[in-house]
């Protein structure tokens, strides 16, 4: 049965709302059973189990769960070091074409002709952009991408006999780079910031040495601060022999205004999904290709298009490896370089300008109220802390639940962890000074209201109209329910938990 208050359903699930009589919609269920026996020990033992209900049911439930989630294209989206920006329109258009939507890896090579094309016009879009030797389209996202480089500095290592095994990873990176590292079988150590929140140049040289295989560094950095020694950085690491890692998640905050390999940088994974709006904000595929210096280039995975044709393999044996069956996600290629035509380079320049311009007019409309971590001109996010808060009775997670109510997403909390209860905003370039007023109105009101003293059981009691009120998240961690399990509906479920 579907409960409702006003717009707000509350409804079972489709195998707890569906009739439990024999006719299945638009199935001769006794016509199917006089074949069962055609099926010898293949026939099935029980009944399907499927629902009982109607398209138009069907349509509605998921609709109304849908109702119930937060995407781009329900508001402004603040969340921080994500660059949750609108996907335009015209990328779906052009992805969704037959020729593209359509293709298949194991269509025969000679019939994927075009999407070879496409993905070879990308990488040298990748390279120019960058300014780098060579791209592996092959990542899945991120993540993958930070394994992808790794693992290819190790075949470089190991091609030049080299034994170097630590890898030194800043204090404000972000927490896949020290796990992909240590993947790869090397050990990991930290190096400290500055008061700043920058690396400190001191302790990174003083750590240097022969037994450094890489540095992983992100840049601009995970405070939303640009690493300003970045090119001394750099001749230090290549001056021991190591290579320069660095985590291309924030590069919306410099394409066309900086190239990384002029830094330095040898080998750089790119999220296509966030710098070029692909379609991150849509809870889509991720897209992580990976672009590499001459040095690293030859290392580089297969399978790889070279010259518009697929390269499955080749004559060398110093490659690091397959990093994945297919070269990454087609579709996402696809709207990616659809936008870096539609916006052009003189575009691309603007949106990292106005990216960074929309975080600084936050930081400069927020700081007088809210605490500013490191009190300076950013780059594409503004960071700040918990300290405003201090004597209120309301937590970072308090403040952050109360925007709920106010009809935004939170912004990024409790990250990066260099600082004490950190909010992390990015507003990206395709929000209008407008939205940005909006929003931080609804955020200085809630921070005035904050430091009353008085209203810490207000905010605890946040959210109060969302679909769901505040959750156990620690129970949820520690215990999570992962499969539905009988034909529970949601208030005996409230109700035996």
């Amino acid at each position: 049965m579907l409960h409702s208050k006003g717009l707000n359903f509350e409804e079972p699930l489709l195998f707890e709302s569906g009739s439990s009589d024999d006719a299945v919609f638009g199935v001769d269920v006794a016509a199917v059973s006089a074949h069962t026996a055609k099926l010898g020990t293949f026939a099935r033992k029980a009944p399907l189990g499927l629902p009982n209900l109607s398209e138009p049911e069907v349509v509605r439930h998921f609709t109304r769960l849908s109702q119930k989630n937060y995407s781009i294209d329900s508001g402004f989206y603040p969340l921080g070091s994500c660059t949750m920006k609108h996907n335009p329109r015209l990328n779906e258009m052009l992805a969704r074409l037959p020729g593209f939507a359509q293709a298949h890896p194991y269509q025969p090579k000679e019939t994927l002709t075009g999407a070879h094309a496409l993905m070879q016009e990308l990488g040298h879009w990748l390279c120019t952009l960058t300014g780098m030797a060579a791209a592996s389209l092959s990542p899945a996202a991120g993540a993958h991408g930070e394994l992808c480089g790794i693992m290819t500095i190790k075949a470089a290592l190991t091609a030049k006999g080299r034994k170097a095994n630590i890898i030194l990873v800043p204090e404000s990176a972000h927490g896949t780079n020290p796990a992909t590292a240590a993947a790869c079988g090397f050990q990991v150590e930290n190096i400290k910031a500055t008061a700043d929140g920058r690396v400190d140049l001191a302790a990174l040289q003083a750590r240097l040495g022969d037994d450094v295989a890489a540095i992983m560094l992100t840049n601009p950095n995970t405070c939303g601060l640009f690493e300003r020694d970045i090119i001394t950085i750099a001749e230090a690491v290549h001056a021991v022999g190591a290579y320069f890692y660095c985590d291309g998640a924030n590069f919306n905050a410099i394409v066309g205004r900086v190239r990384p390999a002029d830094l330095g940088i040898d080998a750089m994974h790119i999220n296509l999904h966030k710098t070029f709006s692909t379609p991150h904000g849509g809870g889509g595929p991720g897209s992580g290709p990976v672009v590499f210096s001459a040095a690293l280039a030859p290392y580089a995975p297969l399978p790889a298009v070279i010259h518009d044709a697929l390269v499955l393999e080749d004559a060398s044996t110093e490659r690091c490896g397959t990093i994945k069956a297919y070269l990454g996600q087609f579709g996402t290629f696809v709207r990616a370089l659809a936008y870096m035509y539609s916006m052009g380079a003189d575009g691309l320049k603007q949106a990292a300008e106005d990216a960074v311009l929309n975080a600084n007019y936050l930081g400069a409309c927020l700081s007088d109220l809210l605490t500013q971590s490191y009190p300076s001109p950013v780059m594409h996010e503004v960071l700040f802390d918990d300290r405003f808060l201090k004597n209120t009775g309301v937590t970072t997670l308090d403040f952050a639940k109360a925007m709920i109510d106010k009809g935004y997403h939170p912004m990024t909390m409790y990250f990066p962890l260099v600082v004490s209860g950190a909010f992390l905003m990015e507003p990206t370039e395709t929000e209008s000074k407008e939205t940005l007023d909006t929003f931080i109105e609804a955020v200085r009101d809630l921070a005035i209201l904050a430091k009353t003293g008085t209203a810490a059981e207000q905010f605890k009691a946040a959210p109060q109209y969302a679909p769901r009120s505040r959750l156990d998240e620690t129970r949820a961690a520690r215990t999570p329910i992962l499969r539905w399990t009988g034909s529970k509906t949601p208030q005996d479920a409230a109700a035996a938990a």
